[in-house]
């Protein structure tokens, strides 16, 4: 072994050892105890950040935790082909090079050139899973819009089509005008901006009378241009102000529609005026005001967001309807929306129809894909109906048949499901999943897998001309399939046959409503047990938080925090660093200020660490919390502790080539600290084993941290070098025996969380190993936890108090100033017996220890020679050396310990100030708080150890 840890030249060649070997293959002809976690298909858009690499480190430890338990194990990895978003950078990117738009080219050439994108990246992403370690089966790799991906969507949306599940219907929906495609809710974003509401007056119409009355009624909007399509102005049933209008007539102005004024108990009383204007095609509160009671609903907008020339005007089926005059104002005719605004404000104005304006914050709709403010508007749609499907999805969830870990998240995911609406499943998109319906010219509908099915199936002639629909299904519509489709549905394959239903699903709580619910909803309809019985898609959930920065926000390359988990891999030097996070910046004149910053953070860059450091952070960090703030002090660590395991590793290795297993055939070492040792590694499998089966990665993070570096390197691994130089032949070898169980041990419990260095130190264990090591260490059993020996109890107090007298005594020295190889003579007094037999016990091993002169246990009458009293495990101890027999050095030495004795407690009245303060309580994370109060405990420690000098 390198006297050093280096893993940038052990990993690479132990994943190419691990795949060439295919050992990370399920076996195809075990038909029990198989386990299976289908990974969330990353989108093909770009290079894996943060979340990904965390998830995936989450799915891969528990990949390993469950091969190594001796189950078939099966981690299907594939990626997602992204529609908008890939669309998006593609035709961005075809721009900049070619100088070309999306609509110059022909739908097959586009998607041709995302064929080609998507090569690319997908290689990209597949580099960095190998690079974090995935062992995901790779021979099965699927992609959301592969050619069996293509027959499992067209499959299930033909099967939904026939049983009536799926229809076409015109309906408000969130229009991007800038991608001229229905968005859905979930993909847009509300922000808060500065605007204007306007009060417009709406002057009651007299049919008696046939003119205008001279009352009028007013209206709060902050879209005055969305007159043009009002229908009706509504108000609240009880409200005293407008009772007697109901029923009533108003004129629309400008454009001077009669339209009436309705009681609806939807009308807020409260809100704006009161009095609500109605214009169902671009307002969603205003659309099921409509359908209520039967209005008409009128498009204004075109698909790019301008005004139209002509009205659209439906019936509240959606039908084409003539009950008012389709006309506009020429003025208005194909202006965008801000212009229409301001003619229309003008107009208004002129028409002494603007009571006021007031200056507001806004909530406005974004498209989180364009960012461009999203506007409702009626539009021809697929859709799936949801009603049927939720009730059989949430009684999964009731019944514990699925299992949200944590629990919390059901209340989430019920509240959603029980208010769920219809799911629009069509984008007027080129890249995805184009929808199998075609049309003849009647405009009637025929679906199926591809034209000649169509036509055999339909009987339809040849000379009949077919269209097929030229949308494509939303994304998440073959992202819903991706537990059975990915395993080869509908083909009756043997991964589908032996790991569906699934085991387990990883994911961000942000994704409850986009992917989990419906995943859900179609597999328990679509997927059926031999009996007949609904399938589940998964049997538990697990709810990660997400990655944050340092101070919690949001990573983002807009504010230049991001974090590349390859950078922490393989290390980037500053100027690299500040490059990457400045780069194709949306808003350049931050980039002064990101620079900054980024140099405040990573002064010298960021270090090289590994993938085992940050596997190791990843685990550290997951607690079952929505937010998790990155700790960048937490890798380097890690990075530590991996050093300390090689070196560990390196030690036990080099001192125990020679070591005949024969000799003792089993391990019989009688030494307490070997016994103890082997308690501590047994109640370390367990309490890790129980954290693991919890899905409480950051605990076992802590216990294996706590075993393997205080417990084994910094206490066993110390003590054995004096058993190995100084004791007889027969202990030197047990110990040795014991070191090696130990490290055997300690490599395949860590495995799943750091499997590089634990994979090249196993395949360097000695030959004793019955040439295991010549295996890979990810196929080994995984420990389990014995039967504890019966003097356990008498073990551990033994050891309490060698270890106490160890800490004082080298303490004792750093506090002194005496090196670890200067010799003390020790002196005990008032021994009582049971301290007289751990001294007659361990006096011999703590002398080789702690390298003392000689200890004497003095009796009642014997003189006490010159020296330091203090108190060890109750013992009043004289310490005596050379150095401390002069007075003035005695009282220098003290008078230095008492300044740290005072320094101490200043720290400690400092930190219980904080404590006490409520502002710090209220506001601070809970980890500051937490790490305040840590400090607290160890200034305690330190105060309670140096007073033990002082008195």
């Amino acid at each position: 072994m390198k006297t050093k840890y280096q893993p940038q030249y052990i990993e690479e060649k132990i994943y190419h050892f691990w795949e060439k070997n295919n050992l990370f293959r399920p076996n195809k002809n075990i038909k029990k105890n198989n386990f299976c976690i289908v990974i969330p298909p990353p989108n093909i858009t770009g290079d894996l950040h943060m979340g990904h690499a965390f998830q995936q480190t989450i799915m891969d430890i528990i990949i390993r935790y469950h091969r190594m338990q001796g189950k078939n194990t099966l981690w299907q990895v594939g990626t997602d082909h992204a529609g908008i978003a890939t669309q998006i950078l593609v035709e961005k990117k075809l721009e900049l090079e070619e100088g070309k738009k999306r609509i110059e080219y022909t739908r097959s050439e586009f998607i041709e050139k995302i064929w080609k994108w998507k090569s690319k990246f997908n290689l990209s992403i597949n580099n960095q899973m190998k690079k974090l370690g995935n062992s995901v089966d790779w021979k099965n790799e699927r992609f959301t819009l592969d050619k069996g991906m293509s027959i499992a969507v067209k499959t299930a949306f033909i099967q939904l089509y026939k049983d009536k599940l799926i229809y076409q219907r015109k309906k408000i929906s969130n229009w991007d005008v800038q991608l001229q495609t229905v968005i859905s809710d979930l993909e847009v974003e509300h922000r808060d901006v500065n605007g204007l509401v306007y009060w417009i007056k709406y002057f009651i119409f007299s049919k008696e009378k046939n003119n205008l009355d001279k009352n009028y009624l007013l209206i709060e909007t902050t879209r005055p241009e969305t007159l043009l399509g009002d229908v009706a102005l509504a108000v609240h049933p009880e409200d005293g102000r407008y009772q007697k209008y109901i029923g009533l007539y108003v004129l629309v102005p400008i454009i001077n529609r009669l339209i009436p004024i309705i009681a609806d108990t939807h009308i807020n009383q409260n809100q704006g005026t009161g009095c609500v204007k109605i214009t169902p095609a671009h307002d969603f509160h205003d659309y099921k005001i409509a359908l209520i009671h039967k209005l008409p609903m009128i498009n204004i907008y075109t698909l790019d967001g301008k005004i139209r020339e002509k009205l659209q005007i439906f019936d509240y089926s959606g039908n084409f309807s003539k009950i008012y005059d389709d006309s506009i104002p020429v003025e208005l005719q194909q202006l965008n929306l801000n212009l229409a605004r301001k003619n229309i404000i003008n107009k208004l104005i002129e028409l002494n129809l603007l009571k006021k304006t007031i200056s507001k914050i806004l909530t406005l709709p974004y498209g989180d894909r364009s960012g461009k403010i999203i506007e409702p508007m009626l539009t021809n749609q697929w859709y799936l109906s949801t009603s049927l499907l939720a009730k059989e999805a949430i009684q999964a969830v009731r019944d514990g048949r699925i299992e949200f870990i944590p629990k919390k998240y059901e209340k989430i995911y019920f509240s959603w499901m029980n208010n769920i609406e219809d799911w629009c499943i069509s984008r007027q998109l080129w890249w995805g999943h184009q929808i199998p319906i075609w049309f003849d010219k009647n405009k009637n509908v025929f679906v199926g897998h591809n034209e000649e099915d169509v036509r055999k199936n339909y009987k339809i002639s040849p000379e009949t001309i077919l269209v097929q629909e030229t949308d494509v299904l939303d994304t998440w519509f073959s992202s819903a399939l991706w537990t059975f489709s990915s395993l080869g549905w509908p083909a009756d394959t043997e991964y589908f046959k032996l790991f569906h239903s699934t085991d387990l699903l990883v994911t961000g709580f942000d994704i409850i409503f986009f992917w989990i619910s419906r995943m859900i909803m179609l597999t328990m309809y679509l997927i059926k047990d031999d009996q007949g019985n609904s399938q589940v898609p998964f049997k538990k959930i697990l709810i990660t938080g997400l990655i944050r920065d340092e101070i919690g926000q949001k990573m983002s390359k807009s504010k230049g925090n991001v974090l590349d988990p390859l950078d922490m891999i393989n290390g980037i030097n500053l100027i690299e660093l500040i490059r990457k996070r400045t780069k194709n910046m949306i808003k350049p004149e931050l980039k002064k200020i990101i620079s900054q910053r980024t140099k405040l953070s990573f002064p010298n860059g960021i270090e090289e660490s590994g993938t085992d450091a940050l596997r190791f952070t990843f685990a550290s960090l997951s607690l079952l919390n929505k937010n998790i703030n990155w700790d960048h002090s937490r890798l380097k660590s890690y990075r530590n502790f991996c050093n300390k395991l090689w070196n560990a590793s390196r030690f036990v290795i080099i001192n125990c080539q020679e070591l005949d297993l024969n000799i003792f055939g089993i391990d019989n070492s009688t030494f307490v600290f070997d016994q103890w040792i082997k308690i501590e590694l047994n109640e370390t499998i367990k309490n890790y084993r129980i954290a693991l089966d919890n899905y409480r990665f950051d605990k076992a993070a802590n216990i294996l941290y706590d075993f393997v570096w205080n417990k084994f390197c910094d206490w066993y691994l110390e003590l054995s070098k004096v058993i190995l130089r100084d004791s007889n032949q027969i202990q030197k070898q047990k110990t040795q025996y014991t070191l090696l169980i130990l490290l055997e041990q300690i490599l395949r419990l860590a495995h799943p969380i750091i499997p590089y260095i634990t994979e090249s130190i196993w395949k360097r264990l000695p030959l004793f190993m019955n040439n295991k090591c010549n295996q890979s260490i990810m196929i080994q059993k995984f420990p389990k936890s014995y039967v504890i020996p019966e003097n356990k109890k008498i073990i551990l107090e033994d050891i309490v108090w060698i270890q106490e007298i160890i800490c004082e005594l080298r303490n004792f020295k750093i506090n002194f100033n005496l090196s670890k190889k200067n010799l003390l003579s020790l002196f005990f007094k008032n021994v009582n017996i049971k301290s007289k037999k751990y001294l007659s016990k361990y006096g011999d091993f703590l002398i080789k220890i702690l390298n003392l002169k000689n200890f004497t246990i003095l009796n009642e009458h014997d003189i006490c020679p010159i020296g330091i009293k203090i108190h060890i495990v109750g013992l009043e101890c004289i310490i005596v050396h050379h150095t401390l027999l002069n007075k003035n050095m005695i009282k220098y030495q003290f008078t230095n310990i008492k300044n740290k004795y005072n320094y101490v407690k200043k720290q400690i009245q400092i930190c219980k100030k904080k404590l006490s303060d409520d502002n710090f309580l209220t506001r601070a994370p809970k980890e500051i708080i937490n790490k305040e109060q840590n400090k607290l405990l160890e200034l305690k420690n330190k105060q309670n150890k140096l007073k033990n000098y002082i008195q």
